[in-house]
């Protein structure tokens, strides 16, 4: 099948850009997804038996801008990556490329923020107990209606006016369980909703 010049070097150049995007995945990695989207286009470019260059800028037009394309590819990798290491730091890095994908990805990566910081104080609240017995604890405060509200201290200021320690040194084993249980199950979450986003189809896939 001929193919006109100007469709080739439209092919080439689009995946000259694509390939430039994806730097930062292993070379074989790169030239096995520039190898599958030269296929498709191929596939996809021909009308009524002949490609055209109209028929290119089509097929093209479908798989959305190299930008977008290597955006998501690169997300799949880092999934990958995190899902093996099960790092915070990893979760937290696909998520954050997550976000400039999408609204769910920008509120998944609040939402695992949160869960960290709170698993993370609890840890801190159990470890510095012993060095501040007095201060470090889960306390109740009473508020202005004269409801208690719980609030978890490092022990560095003075303890609250008026309030008192729930749970005293259970908050040491509590804590770290409390703190770890929670890094578990924010990564957990994370990594199944990035999941989805990846196994969802692209629009270029018929």
């Amino acid at each position: 099948m001929t193919m006109p010049t100007d469709a080739q070097k439209k092919i080439e150049t689009y995946l000259t850009h694509l390939r430039g995007l994806l730097r930062g995945l292993d070379r074989e990695d790169i030239e096995e997804i520039v190898e599958e989207l030269r296929s498709h286009i191929l596939d996809k470019a021909p009308v009524g038996g002949e490609t055209s260059s109209a028929s290119i800028d089509a097929a093209l037009a479908a798989l959305g801008s190299p930008k977008s394309l290597a955006s998501e590819y690169v997300t799949e990798n880092l999934l990958a990556r995190a899902e093996v290491s099960r790092s915070p730091w990893r979760v937290l890095h696909i998520l954050l490329r997550w976000a400039t994908l999408s609204i769910a990805g920008f509120f998944m990566l609040l939402i695992s923020i949160v869960g960290y910081f709170l698993g993370i104080c609890f840890w801190l609240c159990a470890a510095s107990k012993p060095f501040h017995p007095a201060t470090a604890g889960l306390w109740a405060i009473p508020n202005s209606t004269g409801a208690s509200e719980l609030s978890l201290h490092l022990g560095f200021a003075n303890a609250p006016v008026l309030g008192h320690e729930v749970l005293g040194w259970w908050i040491m084993p509590l804590g770290l369980i409390s703190g770890g249980g929670l890094i578990i199950l924010t990564t957990r979450l994370s990594l199944l909703c990035a999941r989805q986003y990846c196994r969802s189809p692209r629009p270029w896939v018929s």
